[in-house]
């Protein structure tokens, strides 16, 4: 299968590329990860198959993990497309893959509809804080019993157990936002009420 020989040749390039980049020869890699220097001149150059009980010693030898040498390539993980949500008003990029640190995500979003008016809303909550960032435009948010007027190089924090709400006022409006878990899941999962 084509697919598999693709990742094949991946690894052992990976295998490779992050040896020379560390400066060490082959006797030195294979020393650190207990293979001859020959076994593993056969596995960077495809003549000799790769084994599981061969990677992991590789991977380890090198600082990194088995997932991150064996991962398929493909465009998903360059280029960042657009999630856009026309019942909600969002259109979302995913700016961080996997959680940063304390499991945040961070992600632009452009938000077309406005903060719903406060008589025809419930404020939702949920446990942590909201950071954003106005790109462009402008956004009105709800929080308790105010209405804050956030504009383009402006920025909001602030707790999420406060009820809350944010809308694009008089526009569109682009933020950039960071998200803890809860975060994310109210503000990014399909099917849940305007940006909150």
């Amino acid at each position: 299968m084509k697919q598999d020989g693709d990742l094949d040749g991946l690894v052992r390039m990976r295998i490779r590329g992050l040896r020379v980049a560390r400066g060490w020869s082959l006797d030195e890699l294979a020393a650190r990860c207990y293979l001859s220097p020959s076994t593993l001149s056969r596995i960077e150059t495809g003549h000799r198959r790769i084994a599981l009980d061969q990677l992991t010693p590789i991977a380890r030898a090198l600082g990194t993990t088995l997932d991150q040498l064996v991962e398929p390539a493909d465009d998903a993980d360059v280029v960042i497309r657009p999630h856009r949500d026309d019942g909600r008003g969002v259109t979302t990029w995913l700016l961080s893959r996997e959680h940063g640190p304390g499991g945040v995500t961070v992600a632009k979003m452009r938000i077309t509809r406005p903060a719903p008016s406060r008589e025809s809303i419930t404020q939702r909550v949920h446990p942590g804080r909201d950071w954003f960032m106005v790109l462009s435009g402008t956004v009105e948010l709800l929080l308790g019993d105010r209405t804050i007027i956030v504009r383009t190089g402006e920025a909001a924090e602030f707790s999420t157990m406060v009820p809350h709400v944010f809308g694009a006022y008089d526009g569109p409006a682009e933020i950039l936002t960071i998200l803890d878990q809860e975060g994310q899941r109210t503000h990014l999962t399909r099917g849940v009420d305007p940006p909150s």
